[in-house]
């Protein structure tokens, strides 16, 4: 799978297969987005990746899934993710634009997974204060962005955007997601 196709096909995945990660594939997507950009090279984020059995569940209580559809997009019993990688940023890091660096450590990580047959799902709606606590978070570091891992027990299928963002299941259990088409969101040479 090349990366156009990686990027085309990527899906939140929120309904994991019963199956470990390899520690390896993990470290892969920490080391892809370790060399991902970073405005003025200033490099102010690190990883923890959460794969231990005990600590699974206790990172998975701070999680609020899907809202639109809640539950029903809450990973049932048995399908939670089997590793997480959170994003964590300097807090002593004063420039402006770490926003990006964030966003391009996220995309690495996601196109990393799927390339190792993982799916995954940003998440930002976290008890981020639970979590720090969790993992022992020292108080000089921020925590950005959360993203669940596991092999993927499910197949989102894009839908034309009609008028709403609002993503929803059919009556198989399908996930539908709304996405505006290429020709609305392009410009070529000004608006």
């Amino acid at each position: 799978m090349g990366v156009y196709e990686a990027a085309i096909a990527r899906r939140s995945i929120r309904r994991f297969k019963d199956m470990s990660v390899p520690r390896e594939s993990l470290e892969r997507c920490v080391n892809a987005a370790r060399l991902s950009p970073s405005g003025a090279n200033l490099q102010p984020l690190e990883y923890i990746i959460v794969d231990d059995e005990r600590l699974l569940p206790q990172v998975f209580s701070t999680i609020k899934w899907a809202a639109y559809i809640r539950p029903a997009g809450d990973p049932p019993s048995g399908k939670e993710p089997k590793a997480y990688i959170v994003i964590l940023k300097d807090a002593n890091a004063k420039a402006p634009w770490t926003a990006y660096d964030i966003g391009g450590a996220m995309e690495n990580i996601i196109l990393v997974a799927l390339e190792e047959g993982i799916g995954s799902c940003a998440l930002l709606n976290v008890e981020w204060d639970k979590l720090i606590m969790i993992l022992n978070v020292p108080s000089d570091y921020e925590l950005s962005l959360l993203i669940a891992l596991g092999y993927p027990d499910e197949s989102p299928v894009e839908e034309p955007f009609e008028g709403s963002v609002e993503y929803w299941k059919d009556e198989q259990g399908v996930l539908h997601v709304p996405k505006k088409k290429l020709e609305t969101i392009l410009h070529w040479n000004a608006f």
